[in-house]
């Protein structure tokens, strides 16, 4: 099948500590995989690394073959790759639905010149986005917080406020950090079918992190386990559950649940 994502000898420092050592990883076109270890293991600074926050100390990224070491967030973006956080950063004092128009701005089309004189092009663009957030608002069942502030929302409310914006970039490769972080079990559980739902309904490859092991378990293809910035283990989830290595990195003994 073909590849996605392609992650060759990954390392990473921060000045003289080690975060990341040898990473490989690819990720198939269409799957949804996952990134796990116990906390400060260093997959978030992976996911930062694949969205152009941080560049790598050593190996290459390739996203559909394409090296993109270097680029920069935006360049990465336009490059059809999506991204929530696992602290969410909605701008708050942005309405919903001006929080999904300005995720699509790095493709204006359209120059200072074209606002000051309101051209029809910057009228035509304006049209174009504005009309394409609404569908992304009436997709996610937002349409009747278009006008209010994410601060004023519920968290989980947030959360599909963000992975729309996310969405607003057309992307192919979604990056989700901790979709589950903060929410209740119930929560959690309509969450695996919220992300079922839009890996059809938008034909995404998607790589997510996560705690909750019930969430990993039942929607990842393949999973990837890192500790300490290295790779443990790697495989489909009854492989890993049972990995006596993944289990030692998480619980000391016993069984991961």
């Amino acid at each position: 099948m073909e590849k996605q994502l392609e992650i060759r000898g990954l390392s990473h420092r921060f000045g003289g500590l080690q975060a990341l050592t040898d990473i490989d990883l690819d990720l198939k076109k269409g799957s949804i995989s996952g990134l796990i270890g116990p906390n400060g293991a260093g997959k978030t600074t992976v996911f930062n690394i694949v969205s152009g926050f941080y560049v790598p100390s050593e190996g290459d990224i390739l996203i559909n073959g394409r090296r993109i070491n270097g680029m920069k967030p935006h360049e990465i973006a336009a490059m059809k790759v999506g991204r929530t956080f696992q602290n969410i950063r909605l701008w708050s004092e942005m309405s919903v639905l001006d929080n999904i128009l300005i995720a699509q701005y790095y493709r204006l089309g359209y120059g200072t010149a074209d606002v000051f004189f309101r051209t029809k092009r910057y009228l035509r663009r304006e049209a174009e986005l504005t009309k394409a957030a609404w569908e992304l608002l009436e997709i996610f069942k937002l349409t009747d917080l278009a006008t209010e502030y994410p601060k004023n929302i519920p968290y989980g409310t947030q959360r599909r406020v963000e992975i729309a914006r996310a969405l607003s970039l057309d992307p192919e490769l979604l990056l989700l950090d901790e979709p589950a972080a903060g929410l209740s079990t119930a929560d959690a559980v309509e969450l695996i079918d919220y992300i079922h739902w839009l890996h059809d309904r938008f034909k995404l490859t998607i790589w997510m992190i996560e705690h909750q092991m019930d969430v990993v378990m039942t929607l990842c293809e393949e999973i990837t386990v890192i500790d300490f910035g290295k790779e443990i283990a790697a495989g489909a989830p009854d492989e890993i559950k049972n990995n006596e290595d993944v289990i030692k990195a998480y619980l000391g003994t016993g069984e991961l649940a």
